[in-house]
Protein backbone atom coordinates (compact mmCIF):
# COMPACT_ATOMS: atom_id res chain seq x y z
CA UNK A 1 0.00 0.00 0.00
CA UNK A 2 2.65 2.74 1.03
CA UNK A 3 6.30 2.83 -0.64
CA UNK A 4 8.32 3.70 1.92
CA UNK A 5 7.58 2.99 5.30
CA UNK A 6 7.72 5.17 8.08
CA UNK A 7 8.62 2.42 10.59
CA UNK A 8 9.84 -0.75 8.84
CA UNK A 9 10.05 -2.49 12.11
CA UNK A 10 7.34 -2.26 14.41
CA UNK A 11 6.66 -4.37 17.63
CA UNK A 12 4.18 -7.07 16.48
CA UNK A 13 2.25 -8.52 19.93
CA UNK A 14 0.73 -11.93 20.47
CA UNK A 15 -3.59 -11.91 19.65
CA UNK A 16 -5.57 -12.67 22.83
CA UNK A 17 -7.72 -15.33 22.73
CA UNK A 18 -10.94 -15.22 24.29
CA UNK A 19 -14.08 -17.08 23.69
CA UNK A 20 -17.12 -14.68 22.13
CA UNK A 21 -20.38 -14.46 24.69
CA UNK A 22 -23.40 -15.37 23.23
CA UNK A 23 -25.95 -12.64 22.45
CA UNK A 24 -29.31 -12.36 24.20
CA UNK A 25 -31.69 -14.52 23.20
CA UNK A 26 -34.69 -12.12 24.34
CA UNK A 27 -35.85 -10.73 21.01
CA UNK A 28 -37.44 -8.00 22.69
CA UNK A 29 -34.80 -6.73 25.00
CA UNK A 30 -32.79 -3.92 24.31
CA UNK A 31 -29.24 -4.95 22.89
CA UNK A 32 -26.03 -3.36 24.74
CA UNK A 33 -23.28 -2.55 23.56
CA UNK A 34 -20.28 -3.16 25.33
CA UNK A 35 -16.29 -2.14 24.83
CA UNK A 36 -15.37 -6.14 24.23
CA UNK A 37 -18.02 -6.02 21.50
CA UNK A 38 -16.61 -2.62 20.02
CA UNK A 39 -13.23 -4.38 20.50
CA UNK A 40 -13.98 -7.31 18.44
CA UNK A 41 -15.38 -4.61 15.49
CA UNK A 42 -11.82 -3.01 16.00
CA UNK A 43 -9.32 -5.53 16.57
CA UNK A 44 -8.55 -7.13 12.67
CA UNK A 45 -8.56 -4.10 10.91
CA UNK A 46 -5.47 -4.40 9.53
CA UNK A 47 -2.44 -1.37 9.77
CA UNK A 48 -2.00 0.56 5.99
CA UNK A 49 1.45 0.08 6.49
CA UNK A 50 2.14 -3.27 7.94
CA UNK A 51 0.42 -6.64 7.32
CA UNK A 52 -0.36 -6.98 11.16
CA UNK A 53 -3.67 -5.87 12.97
CA UNK A 54 -3.96 -3.03 14.90
CA UNK A 55 -4.37 -4.79 18.07
CA UNK A 56 -0.92 -6.84 16.83
CA UNK A 57 0.62 -3.75 16.94
CA UNK A 58 -0.96 -2.72 20.48
CA UNK A 59 -2.71 0.49 18.28
CA UNK A 60 -5.92 -0.44 19.58
CA UNK A 61 -6.52 -2.08 23.13
CA UNK A 62 -9.89 -3.33 24.88
CA UNK A 63 -8.38 -0.47 27.42
CA UNK A 64 -8.37 1.87 24.94
CA UNK A 65 -12.26 1.50 24.50
CA UNK A 66 -15.07 3.89 26.16
CA UNK A 67 -18.59 2.52 26.10
CA UNK A 68 -21.40 4.84 27.79
CA UNK A 69 -24.24 2.22 26.51
CA UNK A 70 -27.17 4.70 28.17
CA UNK A 71 -25.83 7.53 26.49
CA UNK A 72 -25.08 6.24 23.25
CA UNK A 73 -21.26 6.95 23.34
CA UNK A 74 -18.35 5.58 21.97
CA UNK A 75 -14.73 7.07 22.48
CA UNK A 76 -11.35 4.90 20.72
CA UNK A 77 -8.67 6.02 21.72
CA UNK A 78 -5.32 4.51 19.90
CA UNK A 79 -1.70 4.93 20.05
CA UNK A 80 0.09 5.33 16.71
CA UNK A 81 3.30 2.92 16.79
CA UNK A 82 5.48 5.65 16.25
CA UNK A 83 5.00 9.43 17.22
CA UNK A 84 5.57 11.13 13.68
CA UNK A 85 3.00 7.96 11.65
CA UNK A 86 2.06 9.55 9.00
CA UNK A 87 -1.04 6.89 8.52
CA UNK A 88 -2.23 8.39 12.17
CA UNK A 89 -5.38 9.87 10.12
CA UNK A 90 -6.27 6.56 7.77
CA UNK A 91 -6.10 4.58 11.11
CA UNK A 92 -8.48 6.65 12.76
CA UNK A 93 -10.76 6.80 9.81
CA UNK A 94 -10.64 3.36 9.50
CA UNK A 95 -12.15 3.22 13.06
CA UNK A 96 -14.40 5.38 12.61
CA UNK A 97 -15.81 4.17 9.07
CA UNK A 98 -15.97 0.27 10.75
CA UNK A 99 -18.25 1.93 13.66
CA UNK A 100 -20.19 3.58 11.15
CA UNK A 101 -21.19 0.36 9.44
CA UNK A 102 -21.34 -1.83 12.71
CA UNK A 103 -23.39 0.46 14.97
CA UNK A 104 -26.71 1.77 15.34
CA UNK A 105 -26.80 5.51 14.06
CA UNK A 106 -27.64 6.72 17.40
CA UNK A 107 -23.85 6.14 18.71
CA UNK A 108 -22.09 9.00 19.11
CA UNK A 109 -18.31 7.90 18.30
CA UNK A 110 -15.08 9.84 19.31
CA UNK A 111 -11.86 8.90 17.42
CA UNK A 112 -8.88 10.00 19.57
CA UNK A 113 -5.04 9.95 19.56
CA UNK A 114 -3.70 8.76 22.91
CA UNK A 115 -2.54 11.60 24.90
CA UNK A 116 1.52 12.53 23.67
CA UNK A 117 1.62 9.52 21.18
CA UNK A 118 2.03 11.94 17.98
CA UNK A 119 3.76 14.47 17.07
CA UNK A 120 0.53 16.30 15.77
CA UNK A 121 -2.39 15.23 18.08
CA UNK A 122 -4.15 17.95 18.35
CA UNK A 123 -4.82 18.10 14.03
CA UNK A 124 -5.44 14.56 13.68
CA UNK A 125 -8.12 14.27 16.65
CA UNK A 126 -9.60 17.57 15.06
CA UNK A 127 -9.73 15.54 11.57
CA UNK A 128 -11.12 12.55 12.82
CA UNK A 129 -14.07 14.40 14.85
CA UNK A 130 -15.24 16.68 12.12
CA UNK A 131 -18.00 15.52 10.38
CA UNK A 132 -17.17 17.59 7.42
CA UNK A 133 -13.89 16.70 7.09
CA UNK A 134 -14.78 12.78 7.71
CA UNK A 135 -17.34 12.91 4.45
CA UNK A 136 -14.76 15.28 2.72
CA UNK A 137 -12.06 12.19 3.21
CA UNK A 138 -14.57 9.66 2.08
CA UNK A 139 -15.26 11.16 -1.01
CA UNK A 140 -11.44 10.73 -2.11
CA UNK A 141 -11.48 7.33 -3.74
CA UNK A 142 -8.14 6.54 -3.14
CA UNK A 143 -8.60 7.38 0.21
CA UNK A 144 -11.08 5.16 0.47
CA UNK A 145 -9.57 2.06 -1.19
CA UNK A 146 -7.35 2.09 1.37
CA UNK A 147 -9.64 2.47 4.38
CA UNK A 148 -11.49 -0.69 2.44
CA UNK A 149 -8.51 -2.46 2.12
CA UNK A 150 -7.53 -2.05 5.96
CA UNK A 151 -10.96 -3.11 6.54
CA UNK A 152 -11.57 -6.40 4.36
CA UNK A 153 -11.30 -9.98 6.10
CA UNK A 154 -7.58 -10.35 5.25
CA UNK A 155 -5.97 -12.43 8.02
CA UNK A 156 -8.94 -15.57 7.78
Amino acid sequence: MVSELINANPVVYQKERRARIAPSVDEYAAETIDQLEIFDYLRDIKDPEHPYSLEELKVITEDSIEVDDERSYVRVTFTPTVEHCSMATVIGLCLRVKLMRCLPSRYKVDIRVAPGTHATEAAVNKQLNDKERVAAALENPNLVDMVDECLARWNE
